[in-house]
């Protein structure tokens, strides 16, 4: 917002990260952010604070508060209308508030109402941000949807205005009631995590059979109905956002009486679990002694993402090491946050320091400097050469030229050969 030349206050109840942000300290890693938070630091258009009452004078007010998962499954929205709640006694008539959070329909109703008791309005916008390309969606969007109230046009002209850079270069917009905007996200999301299982339950049929995986894949992405994008079959989703909007879009469905139309969800993530537990069973069935060193390369559930919420591949590394073997991982970003809650595991910062005495090697994230590893030099510290491929990532051919038994999700297990210990 502060790029696009708004005067903008970031409010935070964590005074700690409050004081990081001023600094430019961006709290996760975000390609960019940084460069982002220093730019508006320098033009003196973004600052940060911890006091609510920094936000009186603001006209518009955005609400990105997070709803994590409950332990109903359900979303815990809390920390939301805690925020709503502190917010009201600094906003005034002709104000508006924006969510952004992730909600489950009927909500922004609910806000709408405290809101508008102080004569400002309400309208949700809800964000299509994926980690590792947050910035490009947000100054980039494929769509932009305003959920208000019907005939309030001033919330719309309120919302134009702020993205009017973004609006002039061409991007859709659509006005919606809040229910509409409120299922967008959470419909999306269904959907995109629906498409990965689906793959990914293709690729159980693929290991079954001998079918080729990659091939199939490719042969559905021609269809214009169907495209390839997120047609790779592999570790599965995680994350904070994917595992806990379904589940939440599951449990608002019950409460509506309607459970039985997202049936189907509870099918996704048992594939998505399913892919897990066949990575474990495949490294397992290499080292059936559950002795020896195991080089995981990749913690955080995506590239270009240190977040580990939900993690395939911290959750695999994880149980190998409750097997009692010798897990020894390595992330770009995200060895300090998984070291925090598995302090178990072996970190190294270089994959190939992971990877020496290694008696099998599994790639679970797919970042580039993994697919770029030089199999030779892996293979030169490498105990055994024999690796795991959960994600489809590194050229299979080129790997096996140099000596390694490639092991790939959707592609039946080769044949064990007799190798030499390096």
């Amino acid at each position: 917002m502060a790029s696009l030349g708004h005067d903008v206050i970031g409010i935070d109840v964590d005074e700690k990260k409050a004081a990081a942000l001023a600094r430019g300290e961006a709290p996760f890693f975000e390609p960019g952010l940084p460069e982002f938070l220093a730019a508006g630091a320098h033009t003196g258009r973004l600052a940060f604070s911890s006091d609510v009452e920094h936000a009186r004078g603001s006209s518009v007010h955005f609400l990105a508060i997070g709803t994590p998962q409950g332990v109903s499954g359900a979303a815990d929205l809390s920390y939301l209308f805690t925020a709503v709640t502190e917010l009201l006694p600094v906003l005034r008539p002709g104000n508006l508030v924006v969510g952004k959070s992730t909600v489950p329909v009927g909500v922004a109703a609910q806000i709408a109402v405290l809101v508008e008791s102080t004569g400002a309005s309400l309208a949700w916008n809800p964000e299509f941000l994926r980690e590792g390309r947050a910035i490009k969606d947000t100054l980039e969007p494929d769509r932009m949807v305003y959920g208000v109230r019907e005939g309030d046009t001033a919330a719309v002209a309120m919302l134009d205005e702020v993205y009017a850079p973004l609006l002039a270069g061409g991007i859709p917009r659509m006005i919606t009631d809040y229910a509409t905007a409120e299922l967008v996200k959470v419909a999306a999301n269904a959907f995109l995590a629906t498409k990965i299982s689906f793959i990914n339950a293709m690729a159980e049929i693929a290991e079954a059979s001998g079918a080729d995986i990659d091939q199939l894949a490719d042969a559905l992405g021609q269809d214009p109905r169907i495209g390839r994008r997120f047609l790779n079959a592999g570790l599965g989703f995680g994350g904070g956002c994917l595992p806990k909007d379904i589940r939440g879009f599951m449990a608002r469905a019950d409460e509506l009486g309607v459970g039985e139309s997202l049936g189907f969800l509870r099918e996704v993530e048992g594939v998505n679990l399913r892919r897990r537990d066949r990575v474990v069973e495949l490294a397992l069935d290499e080292l059936p002694s559950r002795s020896g060193r195991v080089a995981v390369l990749g913690l955080a559930f995506k590239p270009d993402s240190d977040d580990v919420r939900d993690s395939p591949a911290l959750d695999v590394a994880a149980r190998l090491a409750a097997e009692g073997l010798d897990v020894v991982a390595s992330d770009p970003e995200a060895n300090e946050k998984a070291r925090a809650s598995h302090p178990q595991l072996e970190y190294r910062v270089d994959p190939l320091d992971a990877i020496v005495g290694a008696e099998l090697v599994l790639v679970l994230t797919e970042w580039r400097q993994f697919a770029a590893l030089d199999p030779r030099a892996a293979g030169a510290v490498a105990r055994q050469r024999t690796i795991i491929d959960a994600r489809g990532c590194i050229d299979a051919d080129l790997w096996r030229s140099a000596g390694w038994r490639v092991i790939s999700l959707g592609h039946a297990v080769p044949a064990r050969v007799t190798q030499l210990v390096a």
